[in-house]
């Protein structure tokens, strides 16, 4: 089984490790630095693609990294999606995302709540406090960070909760927290 971590690399500053290193050794109980293995080729913005087994690093390619817009999401629920580790299969995912129609992603719900969408956490401002899903389907390096910090309450996140929210904010680890203020769902 193959795993991948994306890491933001910008201005030869590689982002985030310490959550990506931790991912990495509860996946595959590797303790590795990863810094050993990561080089940007230059100071622009990069996604740096670390393909690694149980045993070693397979490969780091960095691509440059262009923000995609999100404004539109589809929801669709799914019983049996499974994405628990960042396997580099990511066939269930696109599946799921492929049903997106006209919307820019997609937001799984599973078991009647909120999990993620097909490329980041998701978080809800209930006007006083921004909830991240209990149970999402990867617990993202971003996700990890804001909740050791105490920005996010994990919470469970039904439908309902999500049309009232405020204000959406998406996070992983390129785009960090990004707040979405002007969006759309279709069933």
């Amino acid at each position: 089984m193959n795993y991948f971590e994306t890491i933001k690399c910008e201005d030869y500053e590689v982002f985030n490790l310490e959550f990506h290193e931790k991912r990495v050794a509860k996946t595959v109980s590797l303790n590795l630095n990863l810094q050993e293995y990561i080089y940007p080729p230059s100071n622009k913005l990069y996604r740096c693609k670390l393909i690694y087994d149980e045993n070693s690093i397979l490969s780091v390619d960095f691509f440059v990294y262009e923000k995609r817009e999100i404004k539109s999401f589809k929801i669709i629920e799914d019983e049996k999606i499974e994405y628990s580790k960042k396997y580099l299969d990511r066939s269930s995912l696109d599946k799921l995302f492929e049903k997106r129609e006209t919307c820019d992603d997609i937001i799984i719900i599973k078991n009647g709540f909120i999990t993620d969408t097909s490329i980041a956490n998701i978080a809800i401002f209930d006007g006083t406090n921004w909830l991240t899903p209990k149970k999402p389907l990867l617990e993202g390096t971003t996700r990890a960070r804001l909740l050791k910090e105490g920005s996010l309450v994990e919470k469970d996140i039904d439908l309902q909760m999500l049309k009232k929210s405020k204000k959406l904010a998406l996070m992983n680890a390129m785009i960090d927290f990004d707040i979405i203020e002007d969006y759309s769902f279709s069933s």
